[in-house]
């Protein structure tokens, strides 16, 4: 399945991340933030931010004298076996306090097989994860979730997903002229979240930001009761400000 070569503000903050943490992990006992800069020829003030985010994830130490190391996380993530039961707690981790930051229900999806999938949910009491009152795989043109993975797709993409899976329309304003659908994922800006605005289900609202890691599509999405629709935009903003950290547990 080809991918709209659009790049998006995670994955690009996360290209730099892996290079830093390959130039760490180059020198075992330890670099200066300088070396890291010179060797990867990233500015100090964008190299300060990203190293305080690698230090908050566990993926990298600073040393008594302010050199850095290899974290723990980085460890776990690249054990052999260990690795997947590793991957699984740092995402949960990573989406909890993700949920309590946006004060919602927080979703990772991939498309994987040509189908929606939902792999990994994080929500609370304060924040309920939404009613699948319709299978998400077969309404992807009216959720947020849906139509974010469908714009990484191409043309056909596309095409060959709505072929398995009608557009029905769930509410009054769900999307279900293929080409008027077609235009709005065309248009949606990659660094932009995608909005739900009760096009799934009415009475809730959600948004979602792509973290596609190679070859498969993916993205982190919220939802929310329609009673905090104001807090929705602001929500979304902060969830792709954070979705790095995200990605960068599945790109390792």
């Amino acid at each position: 399945m080809a991918l709209k070569p659009e790049p998006t503000a995670p994955f690009h903050s996360v290209q730099y991340a892996l290079r830093v943490l390959e130039t760490i992990s180059r020198h075992a006992d330890g670099v200066t933030d300088a070396q890291i800069a010179r060797e990867t020829g990233m500015s100090t003030g964008h190299l300060a931010d990203m190293l305080s985010m690698l230090r908050r994830e566990g993926y990298t130490n600073q040393l008594a004298d302010g050199a850095y190391v290899v974290g723990e996380s980085l460890l776990l993530l690249g054990s052999g076996s260990d690795r997947n039961h590793a991957l699984r707690g740092k995402l949960q981790v990573t989406l909890d306090e993700l949920r309590d930051s946006v004060g919602a229900a927080v979703y990772i999806s991939r498309y994987i097989d040509g189908e929606v999938k939902i792999t990994h949910y994080a929500d609370g009491p304060l924040a309920p994860k939404v009613n699948e009152w319709a299978e998400f795989r077969r309404t992807a043109h009216a959720s947020a979730v849906g139509k974010c993975l469908l714009a990484q797709l191409d043309h056909d993409g596309r095409k060959d997903h709505l072929s398995r899976h009608k557009t029905a329309r769930l509410t009054s304003r769900t999307i279900t002229n293929e080409k008027v659908l077609f235009h709005k994922l065309d248009s949606q800006p990659p660094t932009v979240p995608m909005l739900d605005l009760q096009e799934y289900a009415v009475g809730t609202v959600c948004a979602a930001v792509p973290i596609t890691a190679g070859s498969t599509v993916g993205c982190l999405a919220l939802s929310m009761p329609l009673e905090h629709a104001h807090r929705l935009r602001q929500a979304a903003d902060t969830l792709n400000r954070k979705a790095a950290p995200v990605l960068l547990s599945l790109a390792i």
